[in-house]
């Protein structure tokens, strides 16, 4: 390494050089600039003897004016490194004040006691002065880029708009910026092959990828105004997580308005969550703050991966008092630790009890006196519940039965009950359960309406699939699975899911509440399926693990390859939010379903799993299992009813 190199790399091992270091440098700029301007005024004559003595002590006089000037501007307060236009302009105004008050000095300063300033001279010495600060900072930027280039890791940014010029800036201007811009990604053609900032555009596709590589990229930072637009290109997001290229963008949950600052800090590695290709959701939120706002709300479920999100969306609104409910004490107390610290002006009760409990229910209503009910309490397990039909009969069916009554005898305005899409079609006894409690909510509702029940409440059912991240869900399983260094299990190789943020459901179903009138059973548009096996090997390379594998289990009890969100009989009609519509199903008379949950209560209580399915099969003739022992119960339902229908060809 040559002595310059080693000068180069101890000043950029500085923070900045002093300030006074910089006024110095500056000052001797000026003193040569104005010995030069009077050698190129006088024809190029050179100074000599008390000629140059006569002008060296006139600038020397002069210098206290120039000084003056970058006083006033902080020419020297700046690190050089980092020098701007805005920095540029600061030294022509530090320049031009010098050179006016030489001027003005020397007209009004007797005559003898300063050096004759000709205007001439000065005016070309403050050009040269100018040219030559201005090279200065521009010659220590330029060094300075360079020995970045040398150093700091290799990034691309994708976009080319607010968001990623937003992003190149503060990598260029922020003083902590430890990366280098190698190109720009767009999927805009007229963009790509043109040049940002002397960066050049690439275009998104899998050939950048390859381009990349070459220069040896570490990281793609994503603007957070193509967020949408990089999730679509699924092929190109592999592409980069094969080459082990790091992949940065905003947390979900933060949004950057494009008008604030941008900075390449706010973003992070992503998780699997950030990369599923998803719509944009928007919601009403004036809409439900309305709603909401100084309400009496009650939530069960409260301490679950979905309760305890309506609880932090809701608490936003500021209600007048929070009725939290959930059986699980050690969750719940989190969520009490959460509003104690995060919203201490909300009153809010959290109450450790379960649903079935129909006295605790009559109490805590009666003394409460909820305006609205969010019911997320369910147990949702598929292969826990295939083992205990019958804690799916007391627990979600019998459970959610003593909530709605409660909420008609006490006036609860809405009733929001959260279900899924493997009430459609079940093939197991949790989505069975689910369908039964929709069952007996919209069969309440339609009494109301009828006259046939007394009360006010309107009672609305949401349904969607799987959330990112919850308790149920299989990120945090294979996130464990990787770290554990595999193997990943998937139960099938075809297996595909839907999936939607936990915030992102928990606000579709808050407007889905604001926007039903009663009796409607809710769907989302939960967007594309995903295979599992391809989030699971995602998964494996977003950790930079090795040799981690996938292995196939085989379907689990109960599963089946996909999961539907409406039965094929129904149909829907839209909404306001083009998220969310409202399905058109087999309605039931009060009455009925009223007699077929307490049947099936009284044969659950004898805990005889095949008799129990048996009922709930009766109650739902879509519910058909799949990998289950209770297959045999739809044989034999079968075969009765051939038997039946054989019987009554006799009989004609």
């Amino acid at each position: 390494m040559g002595i310059f190199q080693k000068v180069i790399s101890w000043y950029f091992s500085k923070k900045a050089l002093p300030y006074w270091c910089v006024l110095l440098l500056d000052c001797v700029i000026i003193v040569f600039a104005g010995m030069l301007g009077t050698y190129l005024v006088q024809g190029g004559t050179p100074l000599q003897g008390d000629g140059f003595w006569k002008h060296l002590l006139a600038i020397t006089c002069a210098l206290p004016f120039f000084i003056l000037g970058m006083r006033v501007f902080k020419t020297y307060s700046g690190v050089l490194r980092y020098s701007s236009f805005v920095d540029l302009t600061r030294v022509a105004g530090a320049v031009t004040v010098g050179v006016i008050c030489t001027l003005i000095a020397e007209r009004l300063i007797p005559e003898g006691l300063l050096p004759d300033f000709r205007i001439k001279s000065m005016l070309i010495s403050g050009a040269i002065a100018l040219i030559l600060m201005w090279a200065e900072r521009i010659i220590v930027k330029s060094i300075f880029t360079f020995h970045k280039i040398d150093n700091a890791p290799h990034i691309y940014i994708y976009g080319v708009r607010e968001g990623g010029i937003g992003l190149a800036k503060s990598i260029l201007n922020e003083s902590q910026s430890q990366y280098t811009i190698k190109g720009f990604v767009s999927d805009n053609g007229e963009m790509v092959g043109r040049y940002l900032m002397g960066i050049k555009v690439y275009p998104a596709t899998l050939d950048v990828v390859k381009q990349m590589e070459s220069d040896n990229t570490r990281a793609i930072l994503i603007s957070p105004l193509r967020s949408e637009s990089f999730r679509e290109h699924q092929d190109l997001v592999d592409a980069i997580s094969d080459a082990g290229i790091r992949i940065m963008m905003m947390p979900t949950a933060q949004k950057w308005d494009g008008k604030s600052q941008l900075s390449y800090s706010q973003l992070q590695e992503v998780e699997i969550e950030d990369l599923l290709p998803r719509d944009e959701i928007t919601v009403d939120m004036e809409a439900i703050g309305r709603l909401l706002a100084d309400r009496v709300i009650l939530i069960t479920g409260a301490a679950g991966s979905i309760g305890s999100e309506m609880v932090r969306q809701i608490a936003q609104f500021k209600p007048k008092h929070l009725i939290l409910i959930d059986v699980a004490e050690t969750p719940m107390h989190d969520v009490r630790l959460y509003m104690s610290k995060n919203f201490p002006d909300i009153k809010c009760d959290t109450i450790v009890a379960s649903i079935t409990h129909r006295t605790h229910m009559d109490d805590i209503f009666a003394k409460n006196r909820p305006d609205y009910v969010f019911h997320a309490a369910a147990y949702k397990h598929v292969p826990m519940m295939e083992d205990n039909p019958s804690e799916a009969v007391f627990n979600n069916i019998f459970g959610t039965r003593v909530v709605a009554d409660m909420a008609v005898k006490y006036g609860v305005k809405k009733f929001v009950m959260i279900s899924t899409d493997k009430a459609v079609n079940p093939t197991n006894v949790m989505g069975c359960s689910k369908r039964i409690c929709e069952i007996y909510c919209q069969a309440l509702n339609k009494a109301i309406v009828d006259g046939k029940v007394k009360g006010v409440t309107q009672f609305v059912t949401t349904r969607f699939g799987n959330v990112l991240g919850s308790n149920g869900s299989v990120i945090p399983l294979f996130r464990e699975q990787i770290k554990k260094g595999g193997p990943v299990t998937v139960t099938h190789p075809d297996i595909i899911r839907f999936f939607m943020l936990i915030p992102e459901a928990c606000k579709l179903v808050l407007e889905a509440g604001t926007m039903g009138k009663g009796g409607e059973i809710f769907v989302f548009d939960m967007g594309k399926p995903v295979r599992i096996a391809d989030l699971a090997n995602r998964m494996i390379k977003l950790s930079g693990a090795k040799d981690v594998k996938v292995e196939f289990t085989g379907l689990r009890d109960g599963e089946k390859l996909f999961e539907e969100v409406l039965n094929d009989a129904e149909t829907t009609k839209p909404t306001i939010n083009k998220k969310i519509m409202v399905a058109s199903v087999r309605e039931y008379e009060f009455e009925v379903a009223l007699a077929n949950e307490e049947r099936l209560y009284e044969i659950s209580r004898h805990y005889d799993d095949m008799a129990t399915v048996r009922v709930m099969k009766e109650i739902v003739p879509e519910f058909k299992s799949r990998q289950s022992k209770y297959e045999a119960i739809d044989a034999e339902i079968e075969a009765e009813a051939k038997a039946a229908e054989k019987t009554e060809l006799k009989e004609e």
